[in-house]
């Protein structure tokens, strides 16, 4: 359970490496530069315990069942990319309530500006549309399999 474990930290902390290299590339301050280069770190030193693990007690490896280890990451993923999702909805909508974002036309309609929602978020929120509905297909899939 240790290799699993470690596996576990292992994806979660490339997941906050890309975040946070993402983020500097952004914004460009210290705080995430150190934060990008701890994540580094951590994912050397868990890469590097797993290999130990794997060439001194294979027999952990081995004990690995794949198959749940998947469904539990399809999960986590999913689970990602719908928080993703609705954080962009949320931010889009709030947005669309400013003045500075809308005006009214000769009818009295109000006639939302192209400012509303930026194009990262909307490159994002149709990026992630493909992996929630893939992760989201195999955890429930597996789902249903194992009450089956």
């Amino acid at each position: 359970m240790l290799i699993v474990f470690l596996l576990t930290i292992l994806c979660l902390s490339i997941a906050l490496h890309l975040y946070y290299l993402i983020r500097y590339v952004r914004i460009r301050t210290e705080s995430l530069l150190r934060k990008y280069i701890n994540t580094a770190v951590v994912n050397l030193v868990t890469a590097g315990i797993c290999i130990i693990i794997a060439i001194f007690y294979p027999e952990q490896i081995r004990k690995i069942r794949g198959p749940l280890l998947m469904w539990l990451i399809s999960g986590v993923l999913m689970i990602l990319a719908f928080l993703l999702q609705v954080s962009i909805l949320i931010r889009i909508y709030n947005r669309a309530k400013l003045p500075e974002h809308y005006h009214y036309n000769f009818f009295g309609k109000k006639v939302l500006h192209s400012s509303v929602a930026r194009p990262m978020e909307v490159a994002l929120f149709f990026a992630s549309i493909p992996m929630f509905l893939a992760a989201g297909a195999y955890f429930v899939a597996r789902f249903i399999r194992f009450f089956i």
